[in-house]
Order: C-alpha cells, then structure tokens, then sequence
C-alpha cells in the first residue's frame, strides 16, 4: 500500500526503498522486486538500502558500499561478484584487541554448557526463529550479526525478558522458558546490553550494584538475625572491594554512586555484578558499547582471564566483530532470526560478510550465477 501510494504520486522521479523486504515472505520478495523493474523501465530512479546481496545482485545497475559511514566503493554491479561485496563490507582483517596465542584455555567438546534447540523468541525487531546451538563448556563462543537481525534476542530470551519458545539446557537441565529468572536459578548470569537502563541501579553505590543480584537471587551477603534477613554489611564491603581490584575499577571507594562513573568502568561495574553470582555460565552483550578503546581493551582481557582461569563458559554478543575475533573460539553470525553460519573467527571477512546476508561460500559455490 506504502509503495502504491508513492507511485501514484505525480511527477514522481526518485524512489527510496529501505530495507522493503526484510519483514515479506520469499514470495513476496520476489514480486516486489519484479516491481522495481518495472518502476525503473518507467524511468523513475530508486535508491536500494538492503543487507540482502542476492537481491542487489539481482536487481540494482550499480552499488555503493558503505562501513562506519565511509564510502569503501561505487562501482557496477556487473563488475562486482558477491564474494568481493561481502568481503569489502567487512573490510580489511584487523589486529586482535586481545591476544590469545599464548593462552592456556581449555574447551571441553564433550560437554554442552548451554544447548539451544527449535528456539524462538518474540522479542519486536530482534525475533528469532527456530534456532539450533550449542555452547561447549569452557567455550567463548559470541553471536554476531546486523542491527536487528536477532542476536540481542538470544539473551532476552533466555532470561525469560520476553516471550520464547523452543527448548533451552544449561549442562542438560531443561529451562522453563515462561518462568523470570529460571537462568539464574540454573547459573547462568547475564550483563545487559543496556547498562544505563536496565544494568544499573544508576542512583546507588557501586558496592549496592556489585552485591545486588547475588543478594536478591542466593541470598548472598546477608546475616539471620530471627525471623529477618539483614545486610552483612562488612562481608559486602570486602567483596565489593575486592571485585573493584580484580577488574580495575577506577572509582573513590565503594560508596561512590554508579552513575558517576564512566562508561568503560560502568561496564566493569555491571560485569562484577554478574560474576558475584557465581555462574557456571556468563551472558554479556554489548561488552564495550560507548567506552573508548583502551577501556574495551580492558574489559575484553577480563573476559579471556575469568574463562581461562575459572574456565567459565562465556557467551558474548557484539555487533563489533573485531571484537568478537578477538576472544571467542566461534562466532555465530545471526541473520533475520537465524544463524547463518557458525564461523572461526580467523575465517574470511568475505565468509563473514556473506554470513551477515544470510548468505554462505558454500552456497554460491554450488551454483550462483553472480560468482
């Protein structure tokens, strides 16, 4: 209808369709693709803003390649395969944040930490649908993928934040998708990819944050004194003292409140709070959102020294894929809802790019015409 009203428009000369396709089935795709030709022979100009390389390839005269908001290419679309879209889309392999090479982290293959199976989660512009993972023990294995496309709803879902369906197993035991807080009763801890909004109680002390969760859920940091439970407050203070050691907190004590802190040790903050519940499993999204490099760096070192050390199963989900092939053993790339590929993070930034399309090498290489 939004399409229709726009032709109908007279003197119409320029049309803009952002991402049209992304919420029509196959079919209608299709057809609504078979429209823009026909708009096009009308001589109408249209501008395509799509993630889908497949349907670039079938429909667009030329293309312009964008990363971070830079011009990477303007060129024909004839002169250009899939292959060297998706891999400019990425863009040129960059140095690890983190280095891994003379780490001592073991996996164990046998075991599975965290089992994903038909999974799906109604959660409104980050849906998935019918998901099949699983997670090793001792794994750091990060979902990666567009805006959108469903990675944040992983976590969402699992947590019990919105509507999900399927079956989820924290080392074999079933979870109860409609139950609150199932995933931390299982060991499975988790930091928001909002920690503003919803990681943080901005107007308390960083010690209230640390010890919060862990309070509430195992009754940690508390003393009995009769009926009444009541603050253990020097065993609070210890703790808290000690995570702001172990992670580097930059902060005047414990007292300080939370929302005075910069973004980087807001993160730390947040990320001593899902430690203080000692999880056999650790859930973080979005780990280096708005902090600066030296701070990202940091948090990612942390992340690779509790899973070394501990050896806790670590799950991270980025839309910064440096970062991602930075710390994890695989990466699975989420798109519209699914995953497209489970990849090494040393993999091609062509594999990754096309992943990012819902596309795989191995697909093209079995008969696309535009390889």
């Amino acid at each position: 209808m939004e399409i229709a009203r726009e032709i109908d428009k007279t003197g119409i000369k320029l049309l803009v369709f952002d991402e049209p396709t992304a919420v029509l089935t196959e079919s209608e795709a299709d057809r609504l693709l078979d429209i823009m030709r026909l708009i096009a022979k009308q001589g109408i100009a249209i501008i395509f803003i799509t993630h889908r390389l497949d349907e670039v390839m079938d429909v667009a005269d030329s293309l312009t390649i964008l990363r971070d908001g830079e011009l990477v290419e303007y060129a024909s679309t004839k002169d250009m395969t899939v292959v060297e879209i998706a891999g400019k889309m990425i863009g040129r392999q960059v140095e690890r944040l983190v280095d891994i090479t003379n780490s001592c982290r073991v996996c164990d293959q046998t075991t599975v930490a965290l089992g994903l199976s038909n999974f799906s989660v109604e959660m409104p512009g980050e849906q998935v649908k019918g998901m099949d993972v699983s997670i090793y023990k001792g794994e750091i294995f990060g979902f990666g993928g567009l805006a959108g496309q469903g990675k944040i709803g992983v976590i969402n879902g699992i947590m019990g934040l919105f509507p999900a369906e399927g079956e989820v197993t924290v080392f074999g035991e079933k979870l109860r998708l409609d139950k609150l807080g199932g995933a931390l009763n299982h060991g499975v801890a988790f930091v928001s990819e909002d920690r503003r909004g919803v990681g943080l109680l901005l107007g308390e002390s960083i010690e209230r944050n640390i010890i919060f969760s862990a309070m509430q859920v195992h009754n940690r940091f508390l003393h009995k004194l009769g009926p009444f439970k009541l603050l253990n407050r020097r065993k609070a203070k210890k703790h808290a003292l000690e995570m702001i050691e172990l992670l580097d907190i930059r902060c005047t004590g414990p007292q300080q409140k939370s929302g005075s802190l910069s973004g980087g040790n807001q993160q730390k903050v947040c990320l001593a709070r899902a430690l203080s519940m000692d999880p056999k499993i650790l859930i973080v999204a979005e780990p280096t959102r708005g902090i600066d490099i030296g701070a990202k760096k940091l948090v990612l070192e942390h992340l690779v020294k509790i899973n070394e050390e501990q050896g806790m199963t670590i799950i991270v989900i980025s839309s910064e894929l440096v970062e991602l092939r930075s710390v994890c053993d695989r990466i699975a790339i989420v798109a519209e809802g699914r995953v497209a590929e489970i990849l090494p993070p040393d993999a091609s930034d062509a594999a990754f790019g096309l992943a990012m399309s819902g596309l795989s090498i191995d697909e093209l290489e079995g008969g696309n015409d535009h390889e």
